[in-house]
């Protein structure tokens, strides 16, 4: 029987071996990713409405943050290339500048930045129409569920709303979503926002506004002791009188409405006022330290918030053109190679999108400065003057 086991057990392997289908080359790697859930939706792991809910709707420097780096980036102009030549008039810039009939570029492109500052993902849609790309549309980041394939990359996106959904295929040309994520190291397929690195800070600050607030409420003092002091031997007061007092207390002398309104005491009560110490003034202080990190998070440099404290950048102009440097042009670059690479298979795959750094007013000293310098070069020739300040040939025009 051992024999016949190792015959039947060799037989078995040979026949595996003269139908094994044949060899084909893919990612060994990004098989492993999409072993966990292939053909299945693969959720985000955070709790996107939270985290949107206290740092952008109820924490005013994360709502500026983002409102500052969206309007910011959606204002450059684009810029079209075809090899090295700038084309004025192309179908590609006319989308970008009327992408739907609801929208102009600039508000589609503002919708874009925000989704993908407050989440980590943005996503954008391209209608086709008889083959051409007739319209781009913003989609929420909270509705879109991306679904991997065999290979681990995306095959589909599912976006839900209204108890309904729809499929958008990668398959194409042009895949139907374009899908521009911040990176993240815990995630292979969703970006992380900045709110998640400052999500204890905007905790602490938004804990700071409550209690403010709070304080506020109590006529912005931490109240004080109302003491009893009645005639030696004299009982005190009883369970009913006590709560009559503080009821009384709370209505005609608690609030904003009542500050400052005089206390009428009797029979033998006194009140003692009790004032912050400066252990309990830090708060102001943690407050602004959270609000730098807010800041640092999202890379806006506290000055042009007006948070106090930062003397990082000597003047305001400075603070502006590191903004402008460091986060808001890495990311229209960012987004200007996606925007390429996503739609170049439909405008003939020969054209390179990129934005104009020279209509950025916040950036006129330092081009103002390289004109200086190139013109003050005896040794390089017109055109290679031009040529250095990003224009073609004087023979091109």
């Amino acid at each position: 029987m051992p024999e016949l086991s190792q015959t039947l057990r060799g037989a078995y392997a040979a026949a595996r071996g003269l139908f094994a289908p044949a060899e084909t080359k893919k990612s060994a790697a990004n098989g492993l990713i999409a072993m966990h859930g292939q053909g299945q939706a693969v959720w985000t792991s955070r709790n996107l409405a939270a985290l949107t809910k206290e740092g952008f709707v109820h924490n005013p420097v994360g709502y500026r943050c983002v409102r500052m780096i969206a309007e910011a980036a959606s204002s450059v102009p684009w810029l079209l290339y075809e090899d090295d030549a700038e084309l004025s008039r192309h179908p590609l810039l006319s989308l970008l500048g009327g992408p739907n009939g609801a929208q102009t570029g600039g508000e589609l492109f503002e919708a874009f930045y925000t989704h993908l500052q407050t989440s980590g993902n943005a996503y954008l849609e391209a209608v086709e129409l008889d083959g051409e790309v007739r319209e781009l549309h913003v989609l929420r980041p909270d509705r879109m569920k991306l679904v991997p394939g065999s290979n681990g990359w995306p095959e589909a996106y599912e976006y839900s709303a209204n108890g309904k959904s729809v499929r958008f295929s990668q398959d194409r040309d042009v895949p139907q979503v374009l899908h521009l994520k911040l990176f993240n190291p815990m995630d292979d397929h969703y970006g992380m926002s900045p709110f998640e690195a400052a999500a204890r800070s905007i905790d602490i600050h938004n804990a700071a506004s409550a209690w403010n607030k709070a304080l506020l409420d109590n006529a912005a003092r931490p109240s004080g002791a109302l003491v009893y002091r009645g005639t030696e031997g004299a009982p005190n007061l009883s369970g009913e009188q006590f709560d009559r007092l503080k009821a009384e207390l709370e209505a005609t002398y608690q609030g904003k409405a009542n500050a400052g309104r005089p206390l009428v005491l009797e029979g033998g009560l006194e009140w003692t006022s009790m004032s912050l110490s400066p252990r309990d003034m830090d708060y102001i202080e943690a407050k602004h330290v959270a609000a730098r990190e807010i800041a640092l998070a999202f890379g806006v440099p506290p000055m042009l918030l007006g948070i106090p404290g930062d003397n990082t950048f000597s003047n305001y102009a400075e603070a502006n053109r590191t903004f402008w440097r460091q986060t808001v042009l890495p990311l229209v670059g960012r987004t200007a190679n996606a925007l390429s690479t996503w739609l170049n298979p439909a405008f003939g795959g020969e054209v390179r999108l990129w934005f104009d750094a020279d209509q950025v007013d916040a950036l006129s000293t330092e081009r103002e400065a390289l004109w200086n310098r190139v013109q003050a070069a005896d040794f390089l020739t017109q055109d290679e003057k031009r040529q250095a300040v990003g224009y073609g040939s004087a023979a091109d025009r």
